[in-house]
């Protein structure tokens, strides 16, 4: 079921970072309301010059009773349904949640980390560099990643390499994921709440390819190709930023764009989201 027209009233994009360490620089939120104003930035706590993972769990759960619409550019679960398993040959996590459950158990990283986890079980399950073996054997991808023309998704929560992986960010998600549980509904594995926020996955590319930036060089990275992005979404022109990051401009471009399609029922209809593949993949929002 898609939400009522007017069910959310503040649209929130959030691009995330699996980096190691307490505060993260890739890490930035924007936010906007129902109406043409334009997104703005969200900054850290307590005059911190970055966000910390934590502090984005802290600042989520207060205002988990807003009628707030939250965007996480990460997977929100690992490939499951062409392997049986969400970790062949280690897990058998049932479905996603179960998966979270894993993942926070066994990482030890600080501030909702997972590099450690992921480097634990480096050639086994994730690529990290040569010494791993054959790269290709390591991409799998979870059926939204996947085309009908055969094509798939640029990365997999497999490749933990290069500036372009997914992998890192994704299982420091997924902890968070498992903490919100229970007190914030997660689309598709939540059905959506008639009240209170609502977490989904998001592809900043998506957002900004709805502009009619092409594929591959969707990256903004000044104010002026932010503001005539912004004008195709119905949104006014923002206030000028003090850095034009590929982190600061995906999140305001993105809050833009949940506020603009967030009310398409199709968006919450994929043809290819059965609730199998719901409840053990999930969907990023967008992908038809």
């Amino acid at each position: 079921m898609a939400p009522a027209p007017d069910r959310f009233t503040r649209f929130v994009a959030i691009d995330w970072s699996g980096a190691k360490g307490v505060r993260h620089k890739g890490i930035a939120l924007a936010e906007c309301e129902v109406g043409g104003e334009a997104p703005r930035l969200i900054a850290p706590p307590d005059g911190a010059a970055a966000w910390a993972r934590t502090a984005v769990l802290e600042w989520l759960l207060a205002r988990r009773e807003e009628p707030m619409l939250v965007g996480f550019d990460f997977s929100f679960s690992a490939p499951f349904v062409t392997r049986g398993a969400h970790l062949p040959g280690e897990t058998t996590t049932a479905d996603a949640r179960a998966l979270w459950a894993y993942v926070d158990a066994h990482a030890t990283d600080v501030d909702l980390g997972a590099a450690g986890f992921l480097e634990a079980r480096r050639g086994r399950h994730f690529y990290l560099g040569a010494a791993d073996g054959v790269k290709r054997d390591f991409l799998h991808w979870r059926i939204c990643e996947q085309h009908d023309d055969g094509q798939t998704k640029p990365s997999t929560v497999f490749d933990a390499i290069g500036a372009a992986q997914v992998a890192k960010a994704s299982f420091a998600g997924m902890r968070l994921l498992h903490r919100l549980h229970g007190s914030v509904a997660i689309w598709p594995f939540d059905p959506i709440p008639q009240r209170g926020a609502l977490v989904i996955e998001i592809y900043t590319a998506i957002a900004a390819r709805a502009t009619g930036l092409r594929r591959g060089l969707s990256k903004i990275r000044d104010a002026a190709g932010l503001d005539s992005a912004l004008a195709v979404l119905g949104s006014a022109a923002h206030l000028p930023l003090a850095s034009y990051n590929d982190h600061a401009t995906d999140a305001l471009l993105t809050a833009a764009w949940l506020r603009h399609v967030a009310g398409s029922a199709g968006l919450w209809h994929a043809d290819r989201m059965s609730d199998h593949v719901a409840a053990t993949e999930g969907w990023t929002f967008g992908v038809s």
